[in-house]
Parts: C-alpha cells; structure tokens; sequence
C-alpha cells in the first residue's frame, strides 16, 4: 500500500542568503546577515572558567573578540584542518547590546540563496534533543542542510552554562 507524505509548509522567515559552514562532514547554514568576516585559523587566548566550547579570545586588529568552537557546542570531536578558520559573527542576545563573536568551523562552503520553497521546519525527532537553534531545514543541491539560528545558538549555551 503506497501511502504518500503530506509535505510540510515552507518555513516563510527563512528565505535569505546562507553562508555554508562545514562541521564533522555535515553543512550547516549561517544567514550572511550575520556574517562580518572569515578569518584563518590563529593562536586563541584561553579564559580560566569557561564551558569548555568557548575557546577563549582572539585580537583581531586590536579589538578582543571570545571564539566558541562550534564543535565542541554541538559535541562533537576536537579536530583541525587547514580549512579550519574563524567566522566572525554580529549576534544580538536578549536584553544586551550586540557583540562579535568569532566560531571555529571546519571549513567555509559557499554563500547560497535559500528560498522559502527550499525550507521546512526542522522535524519532531522523537526524543528530547535541544533543536531550538535550528531555523529550518534547507534542501540545497540535493543536500539537506540545518539553517542555524546563530543568536539562540548562544542564548542557548548561556542558559545552560547559567543553570550549570
């Protein structure tokens, strides 16, 4: 018996440009709003005390900008690559002016225009799992990529370091 899937309706406040990041192999989407500059790799100043996905700080051109490794936020494995770089961020967290912040990615893709027709939301996965740093869903080239809310991806990381 064939039963066919009723598709889910396009997620309207998605559609925008993307800049791909790459993590363990997957792509993950960063709205290029967002985006200030991608720079290499370079040495990282450790702050005592912090979760342990906040690798410290950097200087860049003599301001000081906190880097989070957004593998260690998501759990995965420690890993560095000559594609690794530093995406430096505008994030706008609840009640607080807005702050750079510089993410540690595996490699830097490419900038993709995502349409409201290529989302959906992101699905029911069936068990407990924080997804609410998930916009949508974005089927781009025949890939499905997660389009990243990159502000509640921190929102969320301080309420959990705040509640630890």
């Amino acid at each position: 018996m064939s039963t066919q899937l009723e598709s889910a309706a396009p997620v309207q406040a998605t559609a925008s440009k993307y800049l791909t990041v790459e993590l363990d192999g997957e792509s993950y989407g960063i709205e290029v709003l967002k985006v200030r500059e991608i720079v290499r790799l370079q040495p990282i100043t450790p702050v005592p005390q912090l979760p342990a996905f906040c690798r410290g700080v950097i200087n860049l051109r003599g301001r000081v900008v906190p880097v989070t490794d957004l593998r260690r936020r998501f759990g995965l494995k420690d890993s560095t690559t000559e594609r690794t770089c530093i995406v430096v961020v505008r994030l706008q967290l609840e009640g607080r002016p807005s702050v750079a912040m510089g993410l540690v990615v595996d490699a830097v893709e490419e900038v993709v225009n995502v349409t409201a027709e290529d989302t959906e939301p992101t699905p029911d996965f069936g068990v407990a799992i924080e997804s609410t740093y998930i916009r949508a869903m974005a089927k781009i080239k025949g890939k499905v990529k997660a389009l990243l809310d990159i502000d509640r991806v921190f929102e969320a990381a301080r309420e959990v370091s705040v509640t630890s």
